[in-house]
Formats: structure tokens, sequence, C-alpha cells
């Protein structure tokens, strides 16, 4: 992975069956379509989202520029649930064929900054049979993009994890994701990340399998259930200060007229539940999903910068002083957090970089830099 990977703010996933070399382009452009024919204006998105009306123009103009610029910032080519059971000749038949047009794709420059493959979980003889044959014939015929990953489902014990992890052996620099999405991946975490070996890049929730495992019906598996909510602290408190990206689940509610306001403003919702509780990244599994989830990230950040640029510029001050007089600052998780925050905002497109010393004292460079590092550079050049 290169050193300069963000983490990308969702994951759009596609059946193995469907998968094109223009496939991400398209999709991009169904996104924006659908932001210009069902938000025409900004006045749509306070009625729509219930957003203050104080941020409605900077937020439509920031979506429709980032719809322009990068609308699809990872993507999934699935051969589990959106690609089903199938014979294995069929299945053989899309792995051949995805592995061609991902070759077209990467000689074309056309994926987005991180991409790969969703395989079949391993949790029983077959399936793991059946993903680790797909996975063999994918890789042994495709061109890899620079940021490939490989995501596994379904995970009950840790000796899958390994189990992956030794089937990339000649991969060096293909990563892994794993999903969380059964009682047993909750309780052992550490237990996963250690049978990755250091090529875990994500953890992924799986808000609907979850649940359904938990015997909770149809009608109520949501992402804001209680039993949710609980998975994803669990998620947090074993994975924190690891690297490991968090993800949040999909909504299964696509947005198709006529009820795509309806779709967007459940998705709005399920997204800033996701980013209050600390997973910045969520699953998309339609074009039209997108544009909801621009609006609610870039809200998102949009409310709290008067707030956060006056916090981290005054932060500096009392740090810059401390350092001055020769004593230890000792709030750099504090100072962290904040430059995450400001550095999510610029990545997403919700703030401009050329507006971050303004705002906050610091550069565009130091967003990416550790508090202490950025201290101790400062100290060094005091007169």
């Amino acid at each position: 992975m290169t050193s300069s990977l963000h983490q990308p703010i969702h994951t759009v996933y596609g059946g193995a069956h469907l998968f094109k070399s223009t496939t991400c382009g398209k999709l991009g452009a169904l996104a924006e379509r659908a932001f210009v024919e069902h938000a025409p204006n900004a006045g749509t998105l306070a009625q729509v989202f219930g957003i203050p009306e104080a941020l409605t123009e900077t937020v439509h103009a920031r979506v429709a520029e980032k719809l322009r610029r990068e609308p699809v910032e990872d993507f999934r080519i699935d051969f589990e649930d959106g690609f089903g059971y199938r014979p294995d000749d069929e299945e053989d038949a899309a792995t051949d064929n995805a592995a061609r047009e991902v070759t077209e794709a990467v000689q074309a420059g056309s994926l987005p900054g991180l991409f790969g493959i969703r395989i079949k979980s391993f949790s029983s003889e077959k399936t793991k049979a059946r993903a680790l044959r797909t996975l063999n014939r994918f890789l042994s015929r495709a061109t890899l993009p620079e940021n490939f990953v490989v995501t596994l489902p379904k995970i009950t014990a840790h000796e899958q994890v390994a189990g992956l992890v030794d089937a990339l052996r000649a991969y060096p620099q293909v990563r892994i994701e794993i999903m969380v999405e059964t009682p047993e991946s909750i309780f052992m975490l550490p237990r996963l990340l250690e049978a990755a070996r250091g090529k875990c890049l994500a953890a992924h929730f799986g808000a609907y399998d979850y649940t359904a495992s938990l015997g909770i019906t149809a009608a109520n598996q949501d992402l804001h259930h209680p039993a949710c909510d609980f998975g994803r602290s669990m998620m947090l408190a074993s994975l924190a200060g690891t690297g490991v990206w968090l993800v949040d689940g999909a909504t299964n509610l696509i947005p198709i007229p006529p009820a795509v306001h309806q779709a967007w403003k459940l998705h709005y919702d399920n997204i800033r539940h996701s980013l209050y509780n600390g997973f910045y990244q969520g699953w998309d599994l339609h074009p039209a999903q997108i544009p909801a989830r621009l609006v609610a990230v870039h809200t998102f950040f949009l409310e709290g910068l008067e707030e956060a640029s006056a916090r981290l510029r005054n932060f500096m001050d009392r740090a810059a002083q401390a350092t001055r007089v020769g004593a230890v600052f000792d709030d750099a998780a504090t100072g962290r957090g904040l430059l995450n925050y400001f550095e999510r905002a610029v990545h997403c497109g919700a703030v401009d970089k050329k507006d971050i010393p303004g705002l906050t004292g610091v550069t565009v460079e130091e967003l990416g830099s550790s508090f202490d590092r950025i201290l101790a550079a400062r100290r060094s050049v005091q007169p």
C-alpha cells in the first residue's frame, strides 16, 4: 500500500457477474445524475435532509464538485452475497471475465484509489474451496492495481483469517479486510488481527448477517438497533490504536423513484449515526446512494467547522507556549483528534485545503503528521 493512502468514505459493492472495466466510471456518472435530478438546488437539501439552511449552498456546491471529481473512492467486486451460489463453471467464467476487465481498467487508469474483491467465506470446507479457487484464478489472471485488497466474509474462527493470509503468500502487496458479522468474530477481534499478521487494512461491520445470527427478526434489522451499537462499540474498543479502518454496514433501502428522497433520508440518518460513533466509512450498494452519503459527510464536518477551528488554533497556541518555556505538553491525543477531523474534512472535500492554514494555524502537510512531530519541528525552528 502507498503511504499516502487515505481511508475512503465508502466502499461500493457490485456483483462479479456485472463488473466491466468501465463500471466505476459509469457508477460515478449515475450518482452525479441522481444528484442533479433529485437535488437540483440547495433548497432541496434542507427539505430532504433537514440540514441547516446556512449550510445548504456550501454543501450543495461541494457535493456537486466531489461527484464530478471522485464519486467512487473504493470498489469491491463481489463473489459473495452480490453474486450468490452458482455452478463452478459459471463462477469460473465470471472470475476470468473480472480478471480481464480489471486488467483493462488498470491499463486505462479507470479504477478508484482503493479496489478489491470479496470472496466467499472460509466457514465451511465447501465455500472455502470455492473461495480459494476464485481467489487463485483471479490473482493469476489479473493485473492488480496498486492498492488491492481481499475481503473475507462471515468469519467464525481466527484460523480462517490465517488461511487467507497463507493463500496470499505469493502476493505480499495485497492486504486483507475482515468482515465482522458473526457473534464469534465480535469477541475474537484481537485474535483475528494477530492471525492477519499485519495485513489487515479494515474491519467491515455486517449488520444484517450479525443481527440475523442473534435471532432478530427482519423487520427490526437496522443500523440503529442496540445490538448493532454494541457490535460497533466492541469494534471501536478492540481495534483502537491498531490503525485498522472501521467500516459500517449498508442501508438496504435503495433510492429509486418514486421513493428517492425517502431512501436518501434513511441513508443520511444511518451515516450520521455511523459518524457519531466513530465509523468514517460505510457501504454503498447503489450509485444513487452516493449523493446522500456525500451530503451526510459534508454536513457532519461543516457543522463543526467553526468550533473545531477555534479549538485547534487555541490548542496550537497553548502547545507552542508550553514548548517555549520548556514544559511538557501532555495532551497530544486531543491535538491528534483535531488534526484527524481536518484531515478527513479535506479528504472528502468538505473543506478546501487552501483554507486550512487560516482556519487552524497548521499547514496541510502537518495534518498527516503526529502531533509530537509537529511540536518538535516547530521547536527546532524557534529563534
